[in-house]
């Protein structure tokens, strides 16, 4: 898996499978969205590899409005997908949204990760 800042990933997804991670936000104010770029899919994953796309889409869509459990669900099914490349951002993710419901987080929270 390689990741790479998404600017034209058209060319990339007639070949590939790119799916979006972490939106960063820069200090010189622009914004940049993470993808990854998945060369090899395990032959058995191929059948599922468009309703795994779109539970990986609905999985970063529904961190952003905060849906927890959805969430944890999306994470639990696709855990060891993509044969396992992904594993340790779901992981990752996982061990954000295990901490944020913890937290009183306010209105002004946003999935962007600002860098500094």
């Amino acid at each position: 898996m390689n990741i790479i800042f998404k600017t034209n990933t058209a060319k990339l997804d007639e070949k590939y499978t790119v799916l979006d991670l972490d939106t960063f936000s820069f200090p010189d104010g622009s914004q940049h969205t993470a993808c990854c770029v998945v060369e090899n899919i395990p032959i058995l994953e191929l059948p599922q590899t468009a309703s795994l796309k779109d539970l990986h889409a609905n999985l970063i869509k529904n961190y952003g409005l905060r849906d927890w459990n959805y969430c944890e669900q999306a994470i639990e099914q696709l855990m060891g997908k993509w044969g396992g490349e992904l594993d340790t951002f779901y992981q990752d993710l996982l061990g954000r949204i295990n901490l944020f419901k913890t937290l009183d987080l306010d209105d002004s929270w946003t999935p962007v990760i600002t860098k500094t």
